[in-house]
């Protein structure tokens, strides 16, 4: 049976020869027309939408940083619609959390309820604790590539950092396809004006001076 059946397509293929090869020919032509209209990626998008927080606390042990900026982020965006699981890793100095979501979530909303969130918690971080951060809005591979940079006895950290700020992370953004470099570590420097009320008083006119 099946082999009558292929002898009847191969006879009517070779009779009516000029049909087939139109028929190919139109088929690769709206094929290949189809693949140039395809929204094709190099890293196509296979996981569900994820926010990914970071937050820089210098000074501060990977313990302390799990204890008060980690735990916290984690307990407020844990009751969000549609969160399906929170990872985190705390450093030195540093914390992440990823927040995973439905595959079928707007990932608009998802981060705008992120930094909702954010809001309402950020006065219970330290006081030296920057700001936390939301990563741009790219692909969900996460980290590409990690370094580090050692100091020998003539270099201090915060002029480590000041290098790698300055030189090294402007560098690396210029790269195309590079949407973020994260710092952390090393010693950030900071400008201060201490005021000597004795001195500042000796400058006031005599009439204002009680």
């Amino acid at each position: 049976m099946l082999n009558s059946l292929l002898n009847q397509i191969i006879k009517s293929s070779i009779t009516q020869r000029w049909l087939i090869v139109i028929g190919a020919i139109l088929i690769t032509l709206w094929g290949i027309f189809n693949i140039t209209q395809m929204p094709l990626d190099v890293f196509p998008e296979f996981a569900p939408p994820q926010v990914d927080v970071q937050t820089e606390v210098p000074g501060l042990a990977p313990e302390e940083i799990e204890a008060q900026i980690t735990v916290p982020i984690e307990s407020a965006v844990n009751g969000l619609p549609g969160v399906t699981t929170v990872r985190s890793s705390s450093k030195v100095g540093l914390s992440m959390v990823q927040v995973v979501f439905d595959q079928d979530a707007d990932i608009y909303k998802a981060r705008q309820a992120v930094t909702e969130r954010l809001q309402q918690i950020s006065g219970q971080f330290p006081e030296n604790a920057h700001p936390p951060e939301i990563s741009p809005l790219v692909s969900p591979l996460g980290t590409i590539l990690q370094y580090a940079f050692t100091v020998n006895g003539q270099t201090s950290l915060m002029e480590l950092r000041r290098l790698v700020e300055g030189t090294v992370s402007n560098q690396i953004l210029s790269v195309p396809g590079v949407s973020q470099v994260t710092v952390y570590g090393g010693d950030e420097r900071q400008e201060q004006v201490l005021v000597d009320p004795q001195k500042l008083r000796s400058l006031l006119p005599v009439g204002l001076c009680s």
